[in-house]
């Protein structure tokens, strides 16, 4: 298959996502495959909360219609462009994904196929479903990909690279596991916020969707915000008070009572909104319901300080006080070419 191929490929793919959003799911007739996939993708969609509890109807739509929005002609030649892609030499390259998030391997996935590549795939226990519906479709558009997507239940044999996402503990087992193999070893990493108190109550609005979004399970969600040594939380709770019906899932409800349950028998001292607790302390990862803050007195010490503990942190939130930081609320939508771990899996595909 040509470039041009591949890319077409997942540009008809873009095109069958865009059809499904939360509040306005229409079939559009001129998208490939519809009367095969199209019912079947809105009953998956509706059935992937009692495959994982987290993945329900809102958080899976926002993950289809994100991929719809990368998946365009322009933003695919825009990534690609700057790579010599017939330098790659085809191989297989197995993927281990991970579940903590709808679709969050698929960046991996599309990395293989597009270099033209074999993946051998093997999904989480928390997210067997979308993806291989996913390829299915793809191998609708283009039945050359059948020979190119393979879903492994079993042991992985028989590849030439591999790319692991997992936790501190288990990307040691994978680095000693794989050690005689090129790979790339993603650890945990979490995102962080810089605030100086002069942001708007729009800009606080749109830190609650990096807070909230996937209800804090993904390395891109902010789990620990920086800020000022006098600053008051008082905006930053009235702002992100939309986002207060989080509280009425179950699964979120649950974790809440518990964290919080656990802070206050710990004697710590909490700032609490009846939704989310703010908890003063020097780890990047906070668990669910909860956002740690850190208080900095000078903002170029504080620029030395992430620096010095960059491998920790996915990516950083603020009114451009931080080079290259990401501008609030957008944290969930990274480009094509914003890589995990900042790794560049391209580069890594077509030299390994």
């Amino acid at each position: 298959m040509t470039l041009d191929t591949k890319k077409n490929v997942f540009v008809k793919l873009g095109e069958f996502l865009a059809q499904f959003s939360e509040n306005n799911t229409v079939k559009n007739r001129a998208v490939l495959h519809n009367d095969r996939f199209f019912d079947a993708f809105v009953d998956l969609i509706h059935l992937s909360q009692s495959h994982n509890g987290w993945y329900t109807p809102e958080q899976v739509y926002f993950s289809i219609q994100s991929w719809a929005e990368a998946l365009t002609e322009e933003n695919l030649t825009q990534w690609l462009s700057p790579y010599d892609l017939d330098k790659n030499k085809s191989k297989n390259v197995a993927l281990i994904l991970a579940g903590n998030i709808p679709l969050v391997g698929f960046h991996d996935f599309l990395s293989v196929l597009i270099t033209g590549n074999t993946v051998l795939i093997k999904t989480s226990s928390n997210d067997q479903h979308l993806l291989p519906f996913l390829a299915k479709y793809i191998i609708a558009v283009e039945p050359e990909f059948a020979n190119k997507i393979n879903f492994v239940a079993g042991k992985l044999e028989n590849f030439d690279a591999v790319i692991a996402t997992g936790s501190n503990n288990t990307a040691r087992y994978f680095e000693y596991y794989f050690k005689d193999k090129p790979s790339i070893i993603r650890k945990s990493r979490n995102s962080i916020a810089v605030l100086t108190g002069n942001e708007t109550k729009e800009q606080l609005t749109a830190l609650g969707e990096d807070i909230f979004r996937y209800f804090g399970l993904g390395c891109r969600n902010v789990s620990k915000l920086f800020v000022p040594k006098d600053y008051s939380f008082v905006a930053f709770f009235e702002a992100i008070f939309e986002y207060k019906d989080v509280i009425y899932y179950e699964k979120y409800a649950n974790n809440y009572d518990y964290n919080k349950a656990v802070f206050l028998m710990s004697n710590f001292k909490l700032l609490d909104n009846e939704f989310l607790t703010l908890k003063e302390d020097i780890s990047h990862a906070s668990p669910i319901s909860s956002v740690f803050y850190e208080k900095y007195e000078d903002i170029e010490a504080l620029k030395n300080k992430l620096e010095l503990e960059s491998e920790q942190i996915q990516c950083i939130v603020s009114d451009g006080v931080i080079e290259n930081s990401t501008y609030f609320g957008k944290t969930q939508k990274p480009a094509l070419w914003n890589y995990a771990d900042n790794v560049d899996t391209i580069s890594f595909l077509i030299t390994t």
